[in-house]
């Protein structure tokens, strides 16, 4: 059976406990469906509302919803606030400044406190330096930083003063960084020495060097390093600076930049089904208010709370649930550099045990390795913590399986804890369909009901609805202020990729499937259906993958498909065509391992396959187009039953099969 049909046929229920709906932002199914009720009957009052409680706005708004040029939606557009301010001022400002903002562990294990005051002059101070290099309002920012405290003072400088910032995740490679620049046309880069990960010190600086010095980023006036191990690195006097020079005798005050409210807040790239990374552009009121808003209803923070997101800042994940959301409600968070396997597979345990951590959310891929550490020593296993405080559990990335879920649930949560399985995007700026602790009966597998306010639905081709118990496409049927707003410099991939026309050109395309279950309404996600894979909750583009291979010289042509994986959720599988005789054992191996480190060098070591297959061809139709549906068959090791008669080569079926 397969993780979506155990998913389907879930049977399993577990009620809000009554200690869980006690106090809880949203308390109950009728508080849930009274909000829904609101926001239906009124919709733009509905979101109005939400936004005057959340935000501190420098010049109130008058209008809220423009779609007089749909699909490019605005919201509050005459509002004026700034980020930064939301962040971190107002909670200073409120007598605060004294509690912990952020709870540093770094990746050996050395932990720093930094308190809403000490954010404020660190973000003050390095907001001023920026601008004394000249970066102004609408200049772009890319960051290239490992997770640090500096990697979130770096993203609210560069808003407290204007500027929009675009952070490249630390496991890229230099090409992939030097199409991020280039795209963006970024005036600074914000990088490091080196980051540690597991133990290990790998290289960041040099990697930047490797991205400008390819290129169309002539734009870039100024390399800010920040000094994270001290490791020996190339130095570009006049344009390289160290950010612990440049900071020293600048002032900690600086007066917040008042930007409009769909003011571009950040552009984080993400894959699509074409090779060219897509340039996701945010607004600032949109997307701070339903990270803040989701922060409560989902995770129903409380004060007190100790909030953990596990993931990069790099990812979305970082953006809302870590750079921005928490700190927009004055929350205390976790923030972790390091792995979760290193010194031990413990390690997560350990510092919510460590750090009385009461909020915990991460991916269903990291669950799913730490159930096979945990099985294999009992050292490391979640019952070897005191995991106590623990209140709520959270997972992102991708659907979390049933058994995976149970696990969760029983040996993590000691059963006491509701699980939030959020469904959203890097588009969506924040959680779209998702449980709310205090008030969703729970099924394991199903991300459950969308958020107030947010008109999800499945829909065929068309863009008809289908009827619950019936396979089809998610949609979001009108639009809600922390959808992206633009591909950037890019309007018309925007429509066709967000708003095609085959959909009537006003339905949000999320480019998943999705199935209601017949008697709750209950969602539940079935995939991509496009050309990008989900690995370990990070979006790949198949094209992106197939180019770099293709880019090898030994490579005549590639395809990539996914296949299901224990771990990852999905893998990435190659079938290859050289551009020499179809190699065989060792030397199909050592190959293999060659190519597996040129789309790692080309991307990043995530976008690796985990299977390298060899052909004399691909099989192709007569028109010749790559028959994909009948390599994922092969790469899943089923039987081809599909009709094979377009074929131009069935026999290659057999070869490919046979490569496995």
């Amino acid at each position: 059976m397969s993780a979506i049909e155990s998913v389907l046929q879930e049977k399993r229920v577990f009620p809000p406990q009554a200690k869980a709906s006690a106090g809880a932002a949203i308390s109950g199914m009728e508080a849930y469906k009274a909000l829904v009720a609101e926001a239906e009957s009124d919709y733009e009052g509905f979101w109005a509302r939400i936004a005057r409680e959340m935000l501190s706005w420098h010049k109130p708004f008058s209008k809220v919803l423009d779609e007089s040029k749909a699909p490019f939606y605005t919201w509050f557009e005459d509002g004026e606030l700034n980020a930064s301010y939301n962040c971190l001022d107002r909670h200073v400002e409120a007598g605060r400044g004294n509690d912990n903002a952020i709870i540093f562990e770094a990746d050996d294990g050395t932990v720093t406190n930094v308190t809403y005051q000490d954010l404020l002059d660190r973000v003050s101070r390095l907001a001023n330096a920026l601008k004394k290099r000249g970066v102004k309002k609408g200049d772009r920012v890319v960051i290239y930083l490992p997770m640090s405290v500096e990697g979130v003072v770096a993203m609210q400088a560069c808003v407290r003063i204007g500027a929009t910032h675009s952070v490249v995740f630390g496991g890229f490679s230099s090409k992939s960084l030097n199409e991020r620049l280039v795209d963006v046309g970024a005036v600074a880069l914000i990088t490091a020495d080196e980051q540690m990960r597991g133990g290990k010190a790998l290289p960041l600086k040099s990697i930047a060097d490797d991205a400008l010095a390819a290129g169309g980023c002539e734009k870039v006036k100024d390399v800010i390093v920040y000094q994270r191990t001290g490791g020996k690195v190339a130095w570009t006097e006049g344009r390289d600076l160290w950010l612990h020079e440049i900071v020293e005798n600048e002032s900690n005050q600086c007066e917040p930049e008042w930007v409009s409210a769909e003011h571009p807040l950040f552009i984080l790239y993400t894959s699509g089904s074409t090779g060219k990374p897509k340039g996701v552009q945010h607004s600032t009121a949109g997307t701070l208010l339903w990270a803040a808003q989701t922060m409560k209803w989902t995770f129903d923070m409380k004060p007190g709370d100790i909030f953990w997101c596990t993931a990069d800042i790099g990812w979305i994940t970082g953006h809302s649930y870590i750079a921005y959301g928490p700190l927009a409600i004055g929350a205390t968070q976790v923030v972790f550099e390091g792995v979760p396997t290193f010194p031990h597979a413990g390690r997560f345990w350990e510092m919510i045990d460590r750090h009385k951590v009461t909020i915990f959310y991460t991916a269903p891929t990291a669950i799913r390795s730490l159930i096979k550490a945990s099985e294999a020593d009992a050292k490391v296993h979640p019952k070897s913590f005191d995991l106590s405080t623990l209140r709520i559990l959270g997972t992102v990335g991708e659907p979390i399986n049933p058994e995976a879920w149970m696990w969760y649930h029983e040996n993590v949560g000691r059963g006491q804890c509701p699980i939030v399985d959020t469904w959203w995007q890097t588009e969506t700026g924040g959680h779209m369909i998702t449980p709310l602790p205090g008030a969703t009966p729970l099924v394991p597998g199903s991300c459950t009901l969308p958020l107030p306010g947010i008109m999800a639905a499945v829909v065929d081709e068309t863009g008809q609805d289908v009827p619950n118990g019936q396979g089809g496409i998610l949609v979001v049927k009108r639009p809600w202020p922390s959808m992206l707003r633009n591909v950037w410099g890019d309007p018309k991939r925007y429509q066709t990729s967000y708003f095609p026309e085959e959909l009537g050109g006003k339905l949000y395309l999320a480019g998943d499937g999705a199935v209601r279950d017949k008697e709750t309404g209950y969602f539940t996600i079935m995939g991509r259906i496009d050309d990008v894979l989900n690995v370990s909750g990070h979006r790949l583009g198949t094209m992106e993958i197939e180019s770099a291979l293709v880019s090898n010289p030994m490579v005549a042509e590639a395809a990539v498909v996914g296949r299901p994986d224990d771990t990852t959720g999905e893998a990435v599988v190659a079938f290859v065509v050289l551009k020499r005789a179809r190699p065989e054992g060792d030397e199909a191996k050592q190959i293999a391992t060659e190519l597996r480190n040129w789309v790692g060098k080309e991307i990043g070591p995530i976008a690796k396959p985990k299977d390298i297959r060899f052909g004399e061809n691909l099989p192709k139709t007569r028109s010749g187009k790559i028959m994909r549906r009948l390599l994922r068959s092969l790469a899943k090791g089923e039987e081809i039953t599909q009709d094979v008669s377009t074929l131009e080569n069935p026999a290659i079926l057999d070869q490919l099969g046979e490569a496995r």
